[in-house]
């Protein structure tokens, strides 16, 4: 990884994925354009040792997530699956099948990352968003899109399930029966499609415009208070996943341990003389 600061910007540089840090806002870009975008061993190895870095920055307060190119992401690297296939060639069936498993979880676990790091993460759609590419962004806080974009559960196709989150987190964003539709037929919904059903909060006309358009809304969000977006986000995902009683009984014990933080100082003051407040990390 190279790390280089050019006046109050800051720039990591993995393999397969580019960082830069500016105004409490972290730019990370799949840097794979002369491939599509494909996620190769690097960008799995990667994507977690990269989210946990700016879980750790205090600098950080959001996350923006894109793809470098003509397109977000065509999926998984498919040279990695042929990989897979001769490294269990000749395996016994149950140990090539213990392989397999840990081979899938290991995938599972990078994209949990994105939803496990404590700050927000908006992905910023353009091009190709296509298997992988859809786990990747279903793991995501909030997701946004540009007029050329599409979205294509290609599991289907490939002779596969998808199973790395899809299944299991797009039912949850758009009606049940259109992520069954997607993901039965492997079609491709487009950017209109995608803000009709809610998969992304907004659709912009370029690329260009989308990354200005999100970056007020990461900037907005940064300015406040990073403890209550990282508890905002702890509790958006609990509900998620519980019954409304279970929530609120969540949200009081946390809040029980943070309502006399420093921040609700902060915060009312700057409301009451109309000024910007300013918060730690």
């Amino acid at each position: 990884m190279i790390i280089s600061l050019v006046i109050n910007k800051i720039y990591f540089m993995y393999q397969s994925l580019n960082v830069n840090i500016e105004n409490h806002v972290a730019y990370l870009s799949i840097n794979r354009p002369e491939k599509a975008n494909a996620m190769d061993e690097d960008f799995w190895k990667e994507l977690p040792l990269a989210l946990k870095s700016l879980e750790q920055n205090t600098e950080v307060r959001v996350i923006l997530l894109y793809g470098e190119g003509k397109h977000f992401s065509s999926g998984i690297d498919l040279a990695m699956l042929m990989g897979l296939k001769q490294s269990i060639a000749g395996l016994e069936i149950g140990r090539a099948g213990e392989k397999i498993y840990q081979f899938v979880v290991g995938l599972q676990e990078s994209i949990n990352a994105v939803e496990k790091c404590i700050k927000p993460v908006i992905a910023c759609i353009h091009g190709a968003c296509v298997g992988a590419g859809v786990d990747l962004i279903s793991a995501c806080d909030m997701r946004y899109a540009s007029e050329d974009a599409y979205f294509c559960v290609k599991e289907a196709d490939m002779g596969i399930i998808a199973d790395l989150g899809t299944l299991q987190r797009l039912p949850k964003i758009i009606p049940a029966g259109i992520a069954a539709e997607l993901s039965y037929t492997a079609r491709k919904m487009s950017a209109t499609e995608a803000d009709k059903y809610g998969l992304v909060s907004k659709v912009f006309d370029t690329k260009e415009n989308m990354m200005e358009g999100v970056k007020e809304i990461a900037n907005t969000i940064a300015a406040k208070s990073p403890l209550v977006i990282r508890g905002v986000k702890k509790t958006l995902l609990y509900s998620r996943d519980h019954a409304v009683h279970e929530g609120l009984s969540f949200i009081a014990h946390w809040n029980a341990s943070q309502l006399m933080s420093k921040d609700v100082e902060i915060s009312v003051m700057a409301q009451m003389q109309k000024q910007t407040p300013s918060f730690e990390g």
